[in-house]
């Protein structure tokens, strides 16, 4: 595999928050503030990184039926490892993400990206997609929290911006104003990142309507129906 593609994949094309929609809570719940975020995305691209490489390495040893179960000890203890160090060193963070921390052992894109990706290719392909995956998750987040606490709080990074510390939006710092500001960088990756669904052709083959409809197929039948019109 190519590694720039494999490594540019996770920023922009396959974005793990804004085009696969993975690891949607802790995204919500930590972009409040721009310092959390970044510590979020650091832990998790931390232990995105070492679980890729020990999974890799261990696709062959690990037993199919239990790989689940395997690869969740597996970043369960990283998690356990990371939270150490930032009680150790960043109380104050530590203390601000809370429960989402530790809840990074059972975030979509870290099992997701084991089972996906580490459990087929090997160690050094699987370094590069987490790193690629994590600072696409890193970007998505930090990019959330700059537009939540800029104009929710009238801060960046905890320092008072003078126009807008005295007019904020404060709906933004909430539940709704997180949606909302999901959704519009969402559209934005769609509209200027050139994401597009894969298009896929639909036969006949194991449709329970095709003796109905004379084994005609579901794209000649949109086709023959544009003529029409």
């Amino acid at each position: 595999m190519n590694v720039v593609k494999n490594f540019a994949k996770g920023i922009i094309k396959e974005n793990p928050v804004l085009v696969l929609i993975l690891g949607t809570c802790p995204t919500l719940a930590t972009s409040t503030s721009v310092i959390n975020a970044l510590g979020m995305g650091a832990a998790a691209t931390v232990v995105l990184i070492c679980s890729n490489i020990v999974i890799s390495a261990l696709r062959k040893v690990i037993p199919d039926k239990v790989r689940i179960p395997c690869y969740i000890v597996l970043i369960a203890g990283f998690v356990t490892a990371v939270q150490m160090l930032v009680k150790a060193f960043a109380p104050a963070l530590d203390q601000s993400l809370g429960i989402y921390l530790p809840l990074i052992v059972v975030n979509c894109i870290i099992l997701g990206r084991a089972e996906m990706f580490a459990n087929k290719n090997n160690v050094f392909d699987s370094a590069i997609d987490a790193i690629g995956m994590g600072i696409g998750f890193t970007l998505a987040l930090f990019m959330m929290a700059t537009i939540r606490e800029t104009f929710g709080n009238g801060t960046f990074c905890g320092m008072e911006i003078p126009v807008l510390k005295d007019n904020k939006v404060m709906i933004l710092t909430m539940a709704p104003g997180g949606f909302f500001v999901f959704g519009l960088l969402i559209a934005f990756m769609n509209k200027f990142a050139k994401h597009k669904p894969a298009k896929k052709d639909f036969g006949c083959e194991g449709c329970p309507q095709a003796e109905s409809c004379g084994k005609i197929s579901c794209d000649e039948k949109v086709k023959e129906a544009a003529v029409n019109d």
